[in-house]
């Protein structure tokens, strides 16, 4: 069984115990049932990283002894996927499969033909469901770098994101290049590949991406979920790129 994961800014300081006390500490306590004797590892989210043993456990909170302390350095290069809205919960299991598999950024995309739109209250609930969604499957596969899920994003903003990236790819079912096979960047920088919503990317918008310098890339021989595509599409690439 591996060694629990919890977030604590508390990581990244010189303390000898650190107590856990907030959300954190009540499901460590209270769900988790930790206990005196046990180990947890606490990082900041940034790289930094406690291992420790529980000395002390409260009803809410727990107390632990700092054992180790070091930092995980960033991954390289970055890969940052731009996800179309999808239906209902399908846009929480997009990030929560893509965060475990390793993405670093994820920028939720008003494409054309979303059938979700992203408006008023209902934006704000919507990006906090993504990054608390984030945020645990990150703990859950023992990432300490949190991924990074931005503000919804335009045509245009993603265009220049395409436009400053080592790589850029979107996702197209007609492409005649396959993602296996496209040549990855020499030099260091972001990897951006783009995932259209359920109705496709729309043809000007494939144009707006050709001009920033993106390339269309066919993922594989069958047509996948918007949901899935991210996740399967990011595998590829991070094997491809040494990061797997």
């Amino acid at each position: 069984m591996s060694v629990p994961v919890f977030l604590s800014d508390a990581a990244g300081r010189t303390a000898d115990t650190i107590v856990l006390d907030g959300p954190e500490g009540r499901h460590a306590a209270a769900v988790r049932r930790l206990r005196p004797g046990e180990r947890i590892d606490l990082t900041d989210g940034a790289g930094r990283v406690a291992e420790c043993t529980v000395t002390a456990a409260g009803k809410d909170s727990l107390t632990a002894e700092v054992r180790r302390r070091f930092e995980v350095p960033p991954p390289r290069p970055r890969l940052v996927v731009v996800q179309g809205l999808p239906k209902g919960d399908r846009g929480e299991l997009a990030v929560e499969m893509m965060t475990e598999a390793g993405v670093d950024v994820i920028v939720p995309w008003a494409a054309a033909r979303c059938v979700t739109q992203w408006k008023g209250d209902r934006a704000a609930k919507s990006l906090a469901r993504w990054r608390a969604t984030a945020r645990e499957a990150a703990k859950q596969a023992r990432r300490f770098h949190l991924p990074e899920v931005t503000e919804q994003a335009t045509t245009a903003q993603v265009r220049s994101l395409a436009s400053a990236a080592a790589l850029a790819v979107v996702l197209h079912e007609e492409a005649a290049e396959s993602l296996s096979r496209l040549p990855l960047p020499e030099q260091p920088g972001d990897i951006v590949m783009i995932v259209g919503p359920e109705g496709g990317v729309a043809e000007e918008e494939i144009a707006a991406f050709r001009e920033a310098g993106a390339v269309p890339a066919l993922l594989g021989p069958t047509v996948l979920r918007t949901s899935t595509a991210g996740v399967a599409a990011a595998a590829v690439l991070l094997s491809r790129c040494g990061r797997w």
